[in-house]
């Protein structure tokens, strides 16, 4: 046994549940002998909402699975450090709204589930790629005379959320609305369905086929439903003319109701010459006689009082209680006709869930391949072209994100990408801080992902060999709550990486061991790089971003680790970001000309150059002094101008302020003393 929310099943019970439940219908991915658990979780999941009340389950007509062998994997921080749809930032921009150019709420869903479920199997995505080939050329359309992906786009804006309102019909909560909207995406799903099947691409045809515009019910509704009904169906107005007769009959009493009373009204008045008489309605006794005190004793005796006011009094006679009765009763009947009617209508609309569920799915396709076409032909991308031979080649790639938010007049620079299991497996890449390391590497990943979920891509060429996994490692944070440090949280992603790579993984890494001191950082980051190389399985593709120089020379002992840097230009202490990567490693990383940048006070750009200088020379002396140590005893050599020292900067400038020619023996004699007690 197990348990749902504290309800306990039987195994056998709940997989039958679920079997019987889907019957008719198709268990989608999964196998019944081997997904035994599974089947038997979902049966159990539904017996729990029918006996909690939910027991119209017929919008849940299928169970999938996400099947790993056919999706990318992408951890959570991945989809965390790509900015995938949303940024931790507040006023970031994740790749989501850079991409998303859907025109029905079923494309926006969908182009989410693409981007964090990007395909691996390449028919798929060839398919996808096909379509936005086609719809980016756009000849025109039969049906519609003008380019086919503007009819289509022109045809998505009148759709409602078809998957959200007929989940509502099994459970009789969709809306008078609701339903004619529904009438309308049926009507839209006809041109569609039109354009695509006069169309030569393949794939469109397919779905033409699949579209199903349910004439039957969409044209029973255009006669039954008026074409703006009210918002809720207790209201009344939803049924319109000719559908049927009693209907019409208490309608025309209810609407003709004014000019009766109108009629009474005026007899009234004429018998008993009160001009001022009016007849009103409020709900404590009905319709009645209003008459002033100036004319009351007018009133006939056979008029019943109800009311007396400041100024005047009310009264009811037998003709209004006949005729109120009549009005009030044939209202009732005609909200409890169209009521009856309504539910019909919903109740044979829910024998076409299926269908318009099938309709929403490929009309969210075609959106997401719309919104592709579309973003390719605003951004220049280009299409890509898919290999198995573990080959990433990107010629001008670019970040999607940062070149929407360049300044007016500033322009991306493009940079190349290669890398193969056989002679590029791995770059270190170095230099500069802000010289655009971090977005190269999501630069990267972002096109590789883009690719496999079926969209053109921003470079001039790419070709791009399927991934299985991307494992990013980026940016520096805590998980205080959890008692984890930024170390800690770093080394559990990077833990994570290296324990289920394979040979077709992509591996972005990002500053790996800066949360701990130098030697350690260096010492696990170097450590990483050799494994990924030495790996006996599996060879994954990895940038590897570092401030750690001492990385370049990995690139000497290892044949499948190359050294790159973004380069920088230095003119009069200052930098300029070129943020073009070239062959190479970098030796500085201008850490205080950024903070300079940033706008850090001139005195502590100062200092913080001082201390530099100080610890560059302390660091030389003591490779010095290690030197002496270990040299054998016949190598030493002591040099007693040792040009790093103050010592020797002191008696520098004390030799170059002496003048020879006017200095006499003595003098010399003394200066020679200074000179021998600074060196003591």
């Amino acid at each position: 046994t197990f348990m749902v929310d504290d309800w306990v099943y039987q195994y056998d019970t709940a997989r039958d549940l679920m079997l019987r439940h889907f019957e008719t219908t198709s268990l989608k991915g999964f196998g019944i002998e081997e997904l035994t658990l599974a089947i038997t979780a979902a049966g159990a999941t539904l017996h729990y909402l029918k006996t909690t009340e939910h027991n119209q389950l017929q919008h849940i007509n299928a169970v999938q699975r996400i099947a790993e062998d056919k999706y990318v994997w992408l951890d959570r921080f991945t989809i965390r450090n790509l900015e995938l749809l949303d940024s931790p930032f507040h006023d970031g921009v994740p790749l989501i709204k850079v991409i998303d150019k859907t025109q029905s709420p079923m494309g926006a869903r969908m182009l989410r589930r693409w981007l964090l479920l990007p395909l691996k199997d390449a028919k798929p995505i060839e398919e996808r790629l096909s379509v936005v080939d086609y719809f980016l050329r756009s000849p025109l359309s039969v049906v519609e005379g003008q380019g086919v992906r503007f009819s289509i786009s022109t045809q998505l804006q009148s759709l409602g959320d078809l998957e959200r309102l007929i989940s509502k019909v099994p459970m009789a909560r969709v809306t008078p609305r609701e339903v004619v909207q529904l009438k309308k995406s049926l009507q839209c799903i006809e041109t569609i369905k039109n354009i695509c099947a006069a169309s030569n691409q393949t794939t469109l045809q397919k779905w033409a086929d699949q579209l199903n515009p349910c004439l039957h019910i969409r044209n029973r509704i255009e006669k039954e439903i008026q074409p703006e009904p009210p918002a809720l169906a207790n209201r009344g107005g939803i049924i319109a003319s000719g559908v049927h007769t009693e209907l019409d009959e208490l309608r025309e009493i209810s609407s003709s109701s004014k000019d009766y009373l109108l009629k009474i009204q005026q007899k009234a008045a004429e018998e008993t010459g009160i001009t001022t008489l009016k007849i009103s309605f409020n709900n404590v006794f009905g319709y009645y006689l209003e008459v002033t005190n100036s004319h009351k004793n007018k009133v006939p005796a056979s008029w019943i009082r109800k009311q007396t006011l400041t100024n005047a009094e009310r009264y009811i006679t037998e003709e209004l209680k006949v005729f109120e009765e009549k009005i009030l009763g044939a209202e009732e009947k005609i909200n409890a006709i169209e009521q009856k009617l309504f539910e019909q209508i919903v109740k044979d609309l829910a024998e076409y869930v299926q269908p318009i569920q099938v309709n929403a799915n490929v009309l969210a396709q075609i959106d997401c391949l719309i919104s592709f076409a579309t973003i390719a032909s605003e951004n220049n991308y280009t299409k890509p072209h898919l290999t198995d031979d573990g080959t990433l080649q990107i010629k001008d790639g670019r970040h999607p994100v940062i070149e929407k938010q360049l300044p007016v007049g500033e322009s991306y620079v493009p940079n190349d990408i290669f890398l193969d299991r056989d002679t590029q497996q791995i770059i270190i890449i170095t230099g500069p801080n802000m010289a655009g390391k971090s977005a190269l590497l999501r630069q990267t990943a972002l096109i590789v992902l883009m690719a496999q979920s079926g969209s053109f891509v921003p470079a001039s060429h790419a070709t791009i060999s399927l991934v299985d996994k991307i494992f990013t490692r980026v940016g520096a944070s805590d998980n205080i709550s959890s008692g984890e440090s930024t170390f800690m949280v770093e080394m559990n992603e990077t833990a994570s990486i290296l324990n289920n790579i394979s040979n077709d993984s992509l591996v972005l890494l990002d500053e790996i061991g800066r949360g701990t001191s130098t030697y350690d950082g260096i010492s696990i980051a170097w450590s990483i790089a050799e494994y990924l190389h030495n790996h006996p399985l599996h060879k994954p593709k990895t940038l590897f971003a570092t401030h750690y120089h001492e990385l370049t020379e990995l690139a000497e002992v290892y044949t499948k680790i190359k050294n790159f840097n973004v380069s920088v230009h230095e003119h009069e202490g200052k930098i300029i970001f070129l943020r073009k990567l070239k062959q190479g490693g970098s030796q500085h990383s201008f850490g205080i000309q950024v903070a300079k940048m940033a706008g850090m006070p001139a005195n502590l750009i100062q200092r913080a150059n001082e201390m530099m200088h100080k610890l560059e020379e302390k660091s030389l002396r003591e490779q010095n002094r290690q030197q002496l140590r270990s040299a054998p005893a016949q190598q030493m050599q002591l040099n007693i101008f040792d040009p790093m020292s103050d010592e020797m900067k002191d008696i520098i400038q004390q030799l170059k302020l002496l003048d020879i020619n006017k200095t006499s023996p003595v003098e010399a004699l003394m200066k020679l003393i200074e000179l021998k007690g600074m060196v003591r």
